[in-house]
């Protein structure tokens, strides 16, 4: 390939479900080496297997992109000079090379029907259509010139299958793994173009990688079987000069035992596999995705980053700018990555505490009003969130962590008062609350000052005073220094929380 070549890659989902993590960190991976070179990032529906079609997937799709800021500089929304950008808008575009091929002698007409080729396979459970049993089937091969014309002629359903040699060695270079060989003896005659003149994967993602000028290939591990046949493809159609480079990426594996992370592994664990919530129609069932749970994009974005690559430091938090300019193949690992979801959960705790206030603003709204709380001023959230934030794992935390701070509590931890109280303490808290009323500048420092100094007056103890405080304010033993949550909860709130705890305390 010329060093000149301008680098162009894409992403290429099938709309027929949720885009799993492992789908997006693909298409992440085609993103940052194409930001890395200046090149093009495309996005392009391989929706030719219409039995699998879901409704919906391809808008998710792009949801799911836009969400995680990976944004194709060509699409099916987007336009470009390579399009259709859906591999069903190129139908027309793949017969003809299909037939390129049957020419050439490097593929032929398979005739057998579904029925035919089930009898095979109970017949031999390890059945594969391939070099040892070609010509005992029926296909262009088998039979005779006039045979396979009267058979077209009369519009006999049939696939065209790739004619895979024999005892040769199929070798390329990935740009992960190094030197790669498959045997073509192990390898089965593929089908390239189905009964109803739709392609399949492996004559489709040549004929467009061709045809969109891709010049590197990042996919799956899971494709790498399937790379000999599009090697032999890219050879057959004479297209070895602009065949692009490969990438087989490792596996993101489940956090225990071994093999690929699947949905089932997520719902026996707890944890999504989707980037966002997925709806299936037929099971009526919505799958929570990551986006939902709580994740910040960039937390979601980071975390799939190192998720079987690094840059060589101990760093672990990346922008999505800084995953840019460090990221290079050369650090891509070639063994799985077990996905670690503890660890997942501490990128988006990080995060959010790398995040401004203001800029979680719309997400905290969000929450609060799902808990019915509107009319808050701005201000007011960002100084609470600024108080709770390093408590919290996901936005969706902020109720548990900060609900008091806007609705008065109904209920207090008495078990962890009442054993102890006494006059003394409410004469104590009735003084104190009475002073509060007094302030005229309601500061957290000079009300810290003015308690701590009323404790040592009273001869009691810091803790026997400090944590019923607490409890009066917030309902129990948490959230952050007392005194930050006197200082926003402001003058009136304070005093009528005391008054009505005081009551709760004091009752038989």
């Amino acid at each position: 390939m010329s060093s000149e070549r301008k680098v162009r890659v894409r992403f290429a989902p099938s709309p027929t479900g949720g885009l799993h993590l492992g789908g997006v960190r693909t298409a992440l991976f085609n993103y940052l080496y194409a930001r890395k070179h200046q090149g093009d990032f495309i996005l392009r529906v391989e929706d030719t297997d219409q039995t699998r079609f879901v409704a919906g997937a391809e808008e998710y799709i792009n949801e799911c992109l836009a969400w995680c800021g990976l944004v194709p500089d060509e699409s099916p929304i987007k336009g470009g000079a390579f399009g259709p950008y859906r591999q069903s808008e190129r139908k027309p575009s793949y017969r003809q090379f299909a037939e390129q091929l049957i020419e050439n002698g490097r593929a032929y007409y398979a005739f057998d029907t579904a029925e035919e080729l089930d009898e095979q396979r109970k017949e031999q459970p390890n059945f594969r259509y391939s070099h040892e049993n070609r010509l005992k089937l029926r296909n262009s091969l088998s039979l005779s010139k006039e045979d396979t014309q009267v058979l077209l002629s009369k519009g006999t359903p049939h696939t065209i299958r790739i004619k895979v040699p024999t005892d040769e060695t199929v070798s390329f270079t990935d740009m992960i793994r190094g030197q790669v060989s498959f045997e073509t003896n192990l390898i089965d005659d593929k089908v390239l173009l189905k009964a109803d003149g739709m392609p399949t994967y492996h004559l489709a993602v040549v004929v467009d990688d061709k045809a969109m000028e891709i010049s590197h290939v990042f996919r799956g591990e899971e494709w790498l079987p399937s790379a000999p046949v599009h090697i032999l493809l890219w050879e057959y159609l004479g297209w070895n000069e602009q065949m692009p480079q490969w990438a087989h990426l490792p596996l993101i594996l489940k956090p225990d035992g071994n093999g690929k992370l699947s949905k089932r592994d997520g719902d026996r664990l707890g944890f999504p596999v989707y980037a966002m919530n997925w709806k299936d129609a037929q099971a009526e069932k919505e799958t929570i995705g990551f986006r939902e749970m709580g994740f910040l994009p960039e937390a979601f974005v980071n975390m799939l980053g190192v998720l079987g690559w690094n840059d060589g430091t101990e760093q672990e938090l990346f922008s999505l700018q800084e995953l840019i300019e460090k990221f290079s193949v050369e650090r891509i690992s070639k063994a799985g990555a077990k996905f670690d979801f503890e660890k997942a959960k501490w990128f988006n705790h990080e995060w959010i505490k790398k995040t401004s206030n203001e800029a979680l603003l719309p997400q905290i709204r969000e929450v609060l009003t799902s808990h019915q709380v509107t009319n808050v001023a701005d201000d007011y959230i960002v100084q609470v969130l600024g108080a709770v934030k390093e408590r919290l794992t996901f936005v969706s935390d902020f109720w548990e962590q900060a609900s008091f701070f806007f609705v008065r509590p109904e209920n207090y931890d008495l078990g962890a008062v009442k054993p102890k109280w006494s006059a003394e303490k409410t004469t104590f808290f009735n003084h104190v609350n009475l002073e509060f009323g007094k302030f005229d500048s309601w500061d957290a420092v000079a009300l810290e000052s003015f308690f701590k100094g009323a404790i040592q007056e009273s001869g009691m103890k810091m803790g026997e005073l400090m944590m019923p405080f607490r409890i009066m304010l917030v309902g129990g033993k948490f959230g952050p220094d007392v005194f930050q949550i006197v200082s926003l909860l402001g003058k009136e709130e304070v005093v009528a929380r005391v008054n009505k705890a005081l009551i709760a305390f004091t009752a038989e």
